[in-house]
């Protein structure tokens, strides 16, 4: 007679609902052990609950939801299994509903229950309810504070997080490893009031101070906030201080080369890994990164030995590393073959495309770029502001001018995407490059965001190109304010000075980088010969074959001045006398990387040199001659783009 007072609902839970309910009637129990006033007995109350949480285990969560209201005394049990069941369902109106009842059924200031209500509410996309739960709460355990944490921390809310972790310290409760995870996590995810690599350093403090320093999940959240913030010394001495490293801090601390621009430091610490670390597989996150690598060092045989391993391990399927493999290719000079690998690939996703758009960009293919773009769209892909980026990048490569000014504007009409700085700043470079610096000083002033460095980086740069003294003078003056500490500025600066016979000048600004203590990155070039990667640096004295490098490099001097070559020493910013200046020129790293390849390779074979500067003058003309009488193709990629040189003629057409 109880079974059927049991609304109907209930009556078509399923099957293994029924089976559990009816084990606890069995032919040991005379019927008159059921009562017809269904809350009067203790057990079916008892049983109710269990039905409940048997519904949410089933998904049936309406069925349980109207079960609830028959149930006088629901227990924290199934309040745990109805939170729960809500967040899997995606149902915020429902978990409200749980919520009131809950608080109706006096578990309002139930700590572990409020710990379940504020993750429901993250995973429902309702921070704002989760902290109104937290403060309602009177008893935080620490379980309360993280979860509250990591719902703050997931959707970028760091100066809330870092504040409230403040209050946290104050009242007494110790963290455990995961408040330092997400208090980290803080650092990285939102701008902050004050310094985030402060406030990083802060939280390490902490870590030493309780002795967590031997946890890997914290130190390794730790060392991705100072890869972050370009801190690669301080992620290094994290790295190497932590008493046992698995599959991710070795992963987080090769990503942290690669991405800081250190890419033989990655390739040399992978290394490392598979020789020492057996029981550590690179996965496809380690995998990209070790790509990214080889891609900033154009190292070709280490990329193609990568891309077997990939193949090997079945990561060929990973829409990431497919991604990475068509940058790494591409940058390697190589665009047939990731053009190969994007064709091969099943799905493709916007990054796909951007990498694919990039790397015909940067050998100066804008038309093929905006046609990939275009494909792109016809696909049913929607751009993404990365895709922008490389598009408008393509277009001031190629001299595209009219074809980028039409891809700005449709940004906001027909994307309703905002440009932001980077897309300022290829346009102020594209038109810059084109020798419309008009055009381009009004587009910076009428931007709708303050112009940050990479703008007037760009104007600097265009102004180098066309030797224009008035706006450079304008451009650094700004920079020298909002990067003091970038000597790249200064050199550029002096060097268009020096362009312009300008020496006092010119020596002036040198003694203004000088006087603040800064210094001219030094330019040095990364070379694969036989698989193995060297590096130069300008002066090079510590290369086994460095006087046969300057014998070929003065007899190829020679060979070119009989045909009209003159060096350009303009270049050269110090009070030396001509011949001096010679010498510096011609031992650029560049110069040094290109005669060792042509030493150290066979005939035919190609030469592709990495430089992180942009290339000077000079060394583009010395590669073109040799290019022509050495009959080879060398391909050298600088900090702007792909340069192919073959039969004295260079792809960028002098216009880089």
């Amino acid at each position: 007679m109880w079974v059927l007072q049991i609304p109907p609902f209930v009556r078509h839970a399923p099957s293994q609902t029924h089976i559990c309910y009816s084990s606890h009637f069995n032919s040991r129990f005379p019927v008159s052990f059921v009562s017809l006033n269904p809350s009067a007995n203790p057990f079916r109350e008892s049983n109710r609950n269990h039905l409940i949480q048997s519904l949410c285990k089933g998904g049936n969560l309406r069925q349980a939801i109207h079960l609830l209201c028959c149930e006088p005394n629901p227990t924290q049990q199934t309040f745990e299994h109805l939170i729960y069941s809500c967040a899997q369902q995606n149902s915020l109106s429902d978990g409200i509903f749980i919520h009131r009842r809950l608080v109706d059924g006096g578990f309002d200031q139930d700590p572990f229950l409020a710990t379940k209500l504020i993750n429901m509410y993250y995973e429902l996309g309702c921070v704002d309810r989760a902290c109104k739960v937290f403060d309602e709460t009177r008893e935080r355990t620490i379980y309360v504070w993280n979860a509250l944490f990591r719902a703050l921390a997931m959707v970028g809310r760091g100066q809330e997080l870092l504040d409230l972790y403040g209050q946290m310290n104050w009242s007494g409760i110790p963290s455990d490893r995961f408040t330092y995870t997400y208090a980290l996590k803080a650092c990285v995810v939102s701008e902050l009031s004050v310094c985030p690599l402060r406030r990083g350093k802060e939280i390490h403090a902490h870590i030493l101070r309780h002795g967590y320093e031997a946890n890997i999940h914290v130190m390794t959240t730790l060392l991705d906030v100072y890869a972050k913030f370009g801190s690669v010394s301080y992620a290094n001495y994290v790295f190497c201080a932590m008493p046992t490293k698995n599959l991710v801090s070795w992963s987080a601390m090769i990503a942290c080369y690669a991405k800081n621009e250190m890419p033989m430091k990655a390739l040399e610490l992978f290394q490392l890994m598979m020789r020492e670390a057996c029981d550590s597989v690179p996965n496809s996150v380690t995998m990209v990164s070790v790509l990214q690598a080889c891609a900033g060092l154009a190292a070709l045989g280490q990329g193609k030995l990568i891309h077997g391993y990939i193949l090997r391990r079945g990561l060929d399927s990973i829409l990431p590393v497919l991604s990475s493999l068509i940058s790494m290719y591409g940058r390697c000079g190589e665009i047939l073959m990731g053009q190969r690998v994007f064709d091969s690939m099943k799905n493709r996703d916007v990054i796909s495309w951007n990498s694919l758009i990039s790397i015909y960009g940067m050998h100066g293919f804008g038309k093929r770029a905006i046609q990939i773009f275009e494909n792109m769209l016809h696909q049913g892909v929607s751009p993404s502001y990365i895709s922008f980026i490389t598009v408008l990048g393509a277009c001031s490569h190629a001299g595209l001018v009219e074809e980028g000014k039409i891809l700005f504007e449709s940004m906001l009409s027909k994307y309703r995407i905002h440009p932001g700085m980077e897309h300022y700043a290829c346009m102020v470079d594209l038109l810059g490059r084109a020798n419309r610096l008009d055009e381009a000083i009004k587009l910076i002033e009428d931007m709708h965001l303050e112009p940050g460095p990479t703008v007037w980086g760009s104007l600097l740069g265009s102004c180098r190109i066309h030797c224009n003294v008035e706006l450079a003078e304008r451009a650094s003056s700004v920079l020298f304010e909002l990067e003091p500490r970038n000597a790249g500025n200064y050199v550029l600066l002096a060097d268009i000075y020096a362009g312009a016979k300008m020496c006092s000048e010119a020596k002036n600004v040198m003694k203004l980088l000088e006087s603040r203590g800064l210094q001219k990155l030094p330019g040095c070039s990364w070379i694969e010969v036989k698989k193995k990667v060297y590096s130069f640096v300008s002066v090079d004295e510590h290369n086994p074959q460095i006087e046969e490098i300057h014998a070929l490099l003065v007899k190829l001097s020679t060979e070119m001045k009989e045909q009209g070559y003159l060096p350009q020493t303009s270049v050269v910013l110090y009070d030396l006398d001509e011949e001096e200046k010679e010498k510096i020129v011609l031992g650029h790293s560049e110069k040094l990387a290109v005669a060792f390849g042509l030493i150290n390779t066979a005939k035919g074979e190609t030469i592709r040199v990495r430089k992180n500067l942009r290339l000077c003058e000079d060394c583009h003309a010395v590669t073109k001659f040799i290019s022509k009488f050495a009959n080879r193709e060398i391909l050298v990629r600088d900090v702007n783009r792909f340069h192919h040189f073959k039969d004295g003629i260079c792809s960028c057409g002098d216009y880089w």
